[in-house]
């Protein structure tokens, strides 16, 4: 695995493959890499010739009282697994290889759908920081297919939205959540987690089973529901960010003749904000 920490060194990599017809995947991530991770890259090597992967801690979408500063850093044990996982490039930048000019005059990208609800209502800001971050990563990389997990539903379906508004020609693959034995979606957060907690923040993927449930079983007073599942939640201890119902595309709340729907999900533990999704198509 070829390692760089500069924007024309990867460039000048990489242009020797695109020349030569290859088709080059890329995964872009924040480190601290688990198995969730690695099964991207995995797909990626499925599908590409070339893997790309970043591990770049993005400081632009984290909010005031965020934790950049406590985010894990585990690059070396990183680099190990993406060698083991078959990547072919790692791009590691420094924050002012990133943003030369510094954050608060960096040009933005914004996405003006789908970025103000769920973690959007939380993380004022946040969208913004990835939408700009990928952008820029897409234009460094300039990959010909791109795999976000779909554990991280809303940012997957902005930065959908947003590669269909600015026309890029990159095809964005969704790779299914990676979850631990109990079933909670894999994430760099989970070790946050105390091992009081651990046991039951199982709830929140419950809760969402169960509300999908019902909706199967023919229930279509979505509000209620959705309090419902927000109880079970309160209830095992946790406080709930928000449990909706919504249309698949849009994420607005769903309508009762919707056949694309996602269930979503967020809740706070002591230390870590845990999100999670789970979606069914009606007939």
């Amino acid at each position: 695995m070829r390692i760089f920490h500069t924007v024309s060194g990867l460039r000048d990599a990489l242009t020797v493959h695109r020349r030569g017809g290859l088709r080059i995947g890329f995964v872009p991530t924040m480190g601290n890499l688990h198995d969730g991770h690695i099964a991207l890259v995995k797909q990626a090597r499925e599908t590409c010739d070339i893997v790309v992967c970043s591990i770049f801690v993005n400081a632009l979408q984290f909010g005031l009282n965020e934790d950049w500063d406590k985010y894990p850093r585990t690059y070396e044990t990183d680099c190990g697994k993406l060698r083991d996982a078959g990547c072919d490039y790692l791009f590691h930048p420094e924050d002012r290889e990133m943003y030369p000019n510094g954050l608060d005059t960096q040009s933005r990208v914004i996405c003006p759908t789908m970025t103000d609800v769920l973690c959007g209502a939380s993380r004022p800001g946040h969208f913004e920081g990835v939408t700009t971050v990928v952008t820029k990563l897409f234009n460094i990389v300039q990959p010909d297919e791109a795999i976000f997990g779909i554990k991280d539903y809303q940012q997957l379906a902005v930065i959908r939205r947003m590669v269909e508004d600015l026309c890029m020609p990159v095809e964005i693959t969704a790779a299914e959540i990676h979850r631990e034995p109990d079933g909670l979606a894999m994430s760099s957060r989970n070790s946050y987690i105390t091992a009081e907690e651990r046991p039951k923040v199982v709830v929140l993927k419950q809760s969402l089973e169960w509300v999908a449930e019902q909706i199967k079983a023919g229930q279509r007073n979505f509000s209620e529901l959705e309090t419902a599942g927000k109880r079970r939640i309160t209830e095992a201890g946790f406080k709930t960010d928000y449990l909706t119902v919504s249309n698949s595309k849009t994420l607005n709340p769903a309508a009762e003749d919707d056949k694309e729907i996602t269930i979503l999900g967020a809740m706070y533990t002591g230390g870590a904000r845990l999100i999670d999704n789970l979606s069914i198509k009606l007939k």
